[in-house]
């Protein structure tokens, strides 16, 4: 008989005594050099620079205490201990750490800078305030994407872009709900996405997104035309298709959402009663027909949770980064507005942002109970994926769901190590994993000689508490202090 198991995790509880109280209001460059205040200039960084007395927060190669880091030119050239002599010309500067704790820059794989037309100019600065020194915008209109990344001042982030998310004959996001902006685009035919794929690309697509809605067919012309320009894929798995099937053509599937179908006893039925429901549909808005399958099929597929099933489910997405967005699927149950460091957080936004969320706010404390199956569900997960040997990359869907830019990266991280991770592996998965999605992980992502000096300087060992990560005392991008 195949083995059939409840899904039925420990119960989320969140406990604000807990929070860390916020400490970005008061970002100080305290760093004593020759006996004197080294501060941030408009002239251009010094040709070398040698982080001394610091300790070594690596990804990969885990704490490596009182270290020197050298950075000349915006790379990292040496990593020594602090007995070794380190060859310095009669310019460089000298940076005291400390004995605080340097990890690299941070990454958020999922993100929208034009979801909030009020938040959107803000949001670089807002990353880079919480050490978020790479984003990944998952969706949005192309050309304005490419502006936005061309005209921000200096400094700011290193962003990627995909352009509009390419869904199906229905549009998800197709700008008819005022409250969801139109960040996607139909591909009605395989026919069209060659010519799709190609002209992403001319206008500054770095991957493509590819949505909910898209029909299998159409799926697999899109990922061969992102092959053949070499362009990574990412993606929701495709109400048409199962995780297992659509996983392996992309190089990331979002937010774990619709592989509870997959992993489900009776996977096969819902699957079909989904196809049919989509192949019926022949009017309406795209966003209603998705958020009815969800609804309908989303807490019956996780009830029916067959691990077995779901073993073989995940088996094929070994090379598929899966990111979970936890901080958005936990959200209306954890209730993040709750945390004492809340407020400081918010005051940052703009005031029509901060009256908007908070309009959502009143709303969702009054729907009693909230349902906090799929959150569980998300949480329980990542010790699968763990299992398994899947790889999991850190994002956050900010600034949707009251996702505050930069600060919601370390709430995810938090979730990551709650879900099974250790804390090494969480800063992994906002390091190192999105560089592979990019295979730039060879420039990006560790401390090590030849990585480019993206980095970020920490009062407390983050290995020892994740939540340490929010004490940040510096930024460096590109080889420059810039907070």
């Amino acid at each position: 008989m195949q083995a059939h198991r409840t899904f039925d995790p420990v119960p989320l509880q969140h406990d604000p005594s807990r929070s860390p109280r916020w400490q970005m209001a008061g970002l100080l460059l305290w760093v004593l050099v020759s006996g004197g205040i080294f501060s941030c200039s408009s002239d251009a960084p010094p040709t070398q620079l040698l982080i001394e007395n610091v300790n070594v927060v690596d990804p990969v190669n885990g704490l490596l205490e009182k270290r020197q880091v050298l950075i000349e030119d915006g790379v990292i050239t040496v990593v020594a201990d602090e007995s070794q002599t380190v060859a310095l010309s009669s310019d460089a500067e000298r940076f005291d750490g400390q004995e605080r704790f340097l990890i690299p820059g941070l990454w958020d794989m999922h993100v929208h800078f034009v979801y909030d037309a009020n938040l959107t100019d803000q949001m670089a600065d807002l990353f880079l305030d919480y050490g978020v020194t790479s984003v990944r915008d998952t969706g949005g209109d192309i050309e304005q994407l490419a502006e936005l990344r061309r005209t921000l001042p200096l400094p700011k982030p290193n962003i990627y872009i995909s352009g509009p998310l390419l869904d199906g004959k229905f549009v998800v996001y197709d700008g008819t709900d005022p409250s969801r902006p139109a960040l996607g685009t139909g591909v009605p035919e395989p026919g069209d996405a060659n010519a799709t794929v190609g002209a992403l690309q001319d206008a500054g697509a770095d991957f493509i997104k590819i949505y909910e809605l898209i029909q299998p067919e159409t799926y697999a012309a899109l990922a061969d035309a992102a092959v053949e320009r070499d362009m990574p894929i990412a993606s929701h798995v495709p109400l048409m298709m199962t995780a297992d099937t659509a996983g392996p053509k992309a190089g990331s599937m979002e937010h774990l959402r619709n592989i509870e179908l997959a992993c489900a006893s009776n996977w096969q039925e819902l699957l079909d009663e989904r196809q049919q429901r989509i192949d019926g549909f022949t009017e309406g808005l795209g966003h209603t027909l998705r958020a009815g399958l969800h609804s309908d099929q989303r807490l019956p597929a996780i009830a029916a949770y067959d691990e077995k099933r779901c073993n073989q489910v995940l088996d094929p997405l070994i090379d598929t980064i899966q990111v979970p967005t936890l901080r958005l699927n936990t959200m209306t149950h954890l209730k993040p507005f709750e945390r004492d460091d809340w407020p400081a957080a918010v005051s940052a936004l703009p005031q029509v942002t901060q009256d908007a969320w908070r309009a959502r706010i009143a709303g969702l404390t009054q729907i009693q109970p909230v349902d906090p199956t799929f959150a569980r569900w998300s949480l329980f997960l990542i010790e699968r994926l763990q299992a398994r040997g899947v790889p999991i990359g850190a994002g956050t869907d900010t600034p949707i769901g009251l996702g505050i830019p930069g600060y919601s990266l370390h709430t995810e991280l938090e979730l990551l190590v709650k879900g099974g991770m250790t804390a090494q592996q969480a800063l992994f998965a906002a390091t190192v994993t999105p560089a592979t999605f990019f295979r730039i992980e060879n420039e990006i992502g560790q401390i090590s000689p030849g990585m480019r000096a993206d980095l970020v300087l920490l009062h407390n060992n983050p290995l020892a508490d994740i939540r340490h990560t929010r004490g940040i005392e510096a930024v460096m991008v590109n080889g420059e202090w810039v907070r």
